[in-house]
């Protein structure tokens, strides 16, 4: 395709949001921010993105006010004053260089500890398990410790997680932020509601596909009455978790349709299907992705993810070494794009290693190598 008629130049509208480009700048954790601040650094780091003509930054994951949200100190949050702040420093920055921004909201539920240890804080699991432990890049002595079961959420728990998310939308909306982004993927605690290892529940929280989805919806409902209609609710959902990576949620489109369905009918605008890479076949007998199925199976908005402009995932590349070489699938990226398959691009890995990675693609340079001595330690 020529510079003129890549799909991914396309502008589009999602609620009262205009982007220029199909071109997402995909959710990274960066620890950078000492105390849940983002720092200075942190507003340029963005800023950079942005004059690089990416269509939408989505921030690397955001705590929500919960004491068992986040695990590390340098996550930041919304709820400290002084995080607050800075991050109006961070949309003022992106806003100036025309760019567009959503924060990631974020509880790590059945994950809390992984990042590091914390003493005399429960982690919030739908049935105190943390799931059947499978492929993983987790260490054996934080498995060994994370197995353990737990106390399972109570109401008042359920009902404190929902009004945090809800009150962390409110200010990502009052800040200034243009959509709001939600993490529901990868075994944490959205996730862990619809994986049936780790939701063993026979009330209204648990039970049927369906049921297993009562909670991320009623998560949604609570955003989406506390932002109101104009901006888009973005939503990032996997088959696989972290706890293992050959899980699955929907053994079928008929099961992945159903739990999307409700996600959707509750108030989501963009389904973000997180795999590991954007052109793997969701289910047997189809060369659909899992942003394509998200698509066909509720017609909602999608975005596809993994692997852009890579050879290995991100689990793969951290097996196989420091740097993962550039492969240019970009034209199958646009092909996939182009017929309607899925309607956004997030890309992870190359926004680190080329702050202009849009402005690369758009003007068919080459693609970048990614280290992740580099691209990983330091915020360029």
């Amino acid at each position: 395709m020529t510079t003129t008629e890549s799909p991914l130049l396309r502008p589009l509208r999602i609620r009262g949001l205009e982007l220029p480009n199909r071109i997402v700048m995909s959710p990274m954790t960066r620890t950078f921010s000492p105390g849940g601040v983002p720092t200075e650094d942190v507003a340029q780091y963005y800023r950079r993105r942005a004059e690089g003509g990416t269509g939408l930054i989505v921030t690397e994951g955001v705590g929500i006010d919960h004491p068992s949200a986040i695990d590390h100190p340098d996550v930041p949050n919304l709820h400290d004053p002084a995080a607050r702040e800075a991050w109006r420093r961070v949309v003022g920055q992106v806003h100036e260089a025309g760019g567009k921004i959503a924060p990631q909201l974020w509880h790590v539920g059945p994950l809390f500890g992984a990042m590091r240890t914390v003493e005399d804080v429960t982690p919030m699991r739908p049935s105190g398990v943390w799931g059947e432990p499978g492929v993983t890049s987790y260490p054996q002595e934080y498995v060994e410790r994370a197995v353990v079961p737990t106390a399972a959420m109570t109401e008042s728990d359920i009902a404190d997680v929902i009004a945090a998310y809800a009150d962390a939308a409110r200010t990502s909306a009052e800040i200034g932020f243009d959509a709001i982004a939600i993490h529901g993927g990868h075994g944490y605690l959205l996730d862990s509601f619809l994986w049936a290892s780790t939701n063993l529940r026979d009330d209204a929280w648990g039970g049927d596909m369906l049921r297993r989805t009562a909670f991320p919806a009623a998560v949604v409902r609570a955003i989406r009455e506390a932002i109101g209609d104009d901006l888009p609710i973005i939503y990032r959902f996997s088959q696989h978790k972290q706890q293992d990576f050959s899980a699955r949620t929907a053994e079928t489109p008929e099961e992945l349709g159903i739990v999307l369905g409700a996600l959707v009918d509750a108030g989501v605008d963009v389904l973000d299907a997180s795999s590991r890479r954007f052109d793997a076949p969701a289910f047997d007998g189809s060369d659909l992705s899992l942003a394509g199925w998200a698509k066909k199976t509720t017609g909602a908005i999608a975005m596809g993810v993994g692997c852009v402009g890579l050879g290995k995932s991100l689990r793969d590349g951290r097996l196989a070494g420091p740097t993962v070489e550039s492969v240019d699938n970009i034209a199958d990226l646009e092909q996939r794009l182009a017929t309607g398959e899925f309607d956004l691009a997030a890309i992870g890995r190359l926004h680190l290693a080329d702050p202009r990675i849009a402005e690369t693609l758009r003007e068919r340079r080459p693609l970048p190598e990614f280290d992740r001595r580099i691209h990983e330690t330091v915020l360029t």
